[in-house]
């Protein structure tokens, strides 16, 4: 029997914790899919798992510094099942693992496998090498760990299992990878250069998801708008907005969405996709990270204020019901109040619905590390907070004029009262409503009632709620 077949010889439980963003929660179900004819079911219990994975990410402040800590609770963890005869396999993942893993292999020796965001789809592999490194060590605590973060020449995809739905809503990923070289940004370097899959792939996969229940699909890249896969046409490549004139006509696939977008990348057929696709939902992520056009030049970003506003001025004019999220970073080396001034006066000119904002925070081995001069960390802290109360305010703004309003809603699951579900608005928005479970999957007519910190709460729009969902959830 080989090594695969004996690992897979029981039931094992699988506890993968991801970090950070969306594209790393498509990553970890994939994990989980390359694992499961091993054996693996996924539990939500790390003490209860025989395998566990740090699904991490580089983007935060002190990333790595929360892995290690979580590692040193996974030691303790370990430690007792081994003494107790049962061993547990850590791995860790991602982004910090893609950038920092002999350091991971020095500092926690006790970790098993350490993989890149490119590698996962030879995790079998690895386990089955850091199987046999425990079976010739003679105890788990002696084994070799598994290091693996090479950029393969073969893409990924080629060797993973097709997607499955889980709900009706669904991660699609169409494009890896990152050429932009953001001075302050490490994805270039952890995530490798842009890559854009086939489209032919990605319509098979896509249909497969619908198939599956899936009635939303998000497209997920590091820069996805960048996207350029070759169509079924060997000699013509598609771009982002041609992918989704194609996705729409998917039987079955009533909303698209898309993250995270580049304002480079924001072509102008992609703006009139929003026009022209129904099914394309009026809510983008558009990240600007500063208003001033002296930061954004020594960011490396490729685009001034004039030209994002010009973007917003084009999305809304073809579709005058868009809205915004954006993401700020406070700061950057060499940000003055002016520059400061220039965010806050662009953040007031376009308002938005969503924001994730940030103090800037070095990356080793970026451009900005290295600049001078750095910003004192309370004049970072000061401008950041400052920045989040006019991004919140907004938020607040954008939620009570919805009271009143009538939304398609796509119920996803149970809410957090009993006889609840909660769903997703055309803009993102969690909604809140009374409704039989048998109503999940089912976009209906919600009117917003009221509103609360990070969610609305809603109200039948007519009497579907009290008819079987046979007549009425899919109407």
């Amino acid at each position: 029997m080989g090594d695969t077949a004996k690992i897979a010889a029981r039931s094992k439980k699988l506890f993968i914790k991801t970090y950070g963003c969306q594209m790393n929660v498509y990553d970890s179900g994939r994990m989980a899919d390359v694992l499961a004819p091993l054996g693996f079911s996924s539990t939500d219990r790390p003490d209860d798992a025989d395998m566990v994975i740090l699904n991490t990410c580089h983007i935060r402040e002190k990333a790595s510094e929360k892995v290690f800590s979580d590692l040193g609770r996974l030691r303790v963890l370990k430690t007792g099942r081994v003494t107790a005869g049962r061993d547990m396999i850590i791995a860790v993942a991602g982004c910090v693992a893609q950038a920092e893993g002999a350091e991971i292999m020095a500092r926690a020796p006790f970790v098993d496998i350490v993989l890149g965001p490119q590698t996962y789809h030879r995790l079998p592999e690895m386990v089955a090498r850091a199987a046999r490194s425990r079976d010739e060590a003679g105890m788990p605590q002696s084994r070799r760990g598994v290091l693996d973060t090479e950029f393969p020449a073969e893409p990924k995809f080629d060797h993973l299992p097709a997607p499955k739905a889980d709900g009706p809503t669904a991660f699609l990923s169409v494009q890896e990878g990152c050429d932009k070289f953001c001075t302050f940004c490490v994805v270039p370097y952890t995530r490798g250069s842009e890559y854009s899959r086939p489209a032919a792939d990605i319509l098979r996969e896509a249909r497969g998801l619908v198939a599956g229940g899936a009635r939303e699909i998000t497209l997920l890249g590091q820069n996805v708008n960048a996207y350029h896969g070759a169509g079924p046409e060997a000699a013509v490549s598609w771009n982002l907005g041609r992918l989704i004139r194609e996705l729409a006509e998917i039987d079955g696939l009533a909303r698209i969405r898309y993250t995270t977008s580049h304002p480079r990348d924001m072509d102008d057929d992609l703006i009139a996709a929003h026009r022209d696709v129904p099914q394309l939902m009026p809510f983008l992520h558009l990240p600007v990270q500063s208003g001033s056009d002296k930061i954004l030049a020594a960011m490396n970003r490729g685009h001034g204020r004039d030209d994002y506003r010009r973007i917003v001025y084009k999305l809304k004019e073809v579709r005058p019901d868009m809205a915004l999220s954006s993401d700020f970073i406070t700061g950057y080396p060499g940000e003055t109040d002016r520059d400061f001034d220039d965010t806050l006066e662009l953040v007031n000119e376009i308002g938005f619905v969503q924001s994730f904002s940030f103090k800037y925070s070095p990356r080793p081995g970026t451009p900005a590390a290295i600049l001078k001069p750095q910003v004192a960390d309370e004049v970072k802290a000061a401008r950041l907070h400052i920045l989040q109360q006019v991004l919140d305010a907004q938020l607040r703004h954008f939620n009570t004029s919805c009271v009143g309003r009538t939304f398609d809603v796509l119920l996803t699951g149970r809410g957090r009262n009993p006889g609840q579900l909660v769903g997703r608005s055309p803009y993102l928005q969690a909604v809140h409503v009374l409704a039989d479970p048998a109503y999940v999957g089912a976009i209906v007519s919600l009117t917003v009632v009221s509103v609360e910190a990070y969610s609305l709460g809603a109200v039948w729009a007519d009497s579907r709620a009290s008819r079987p969902r046979t007549q009425a959830a899919h109407a």
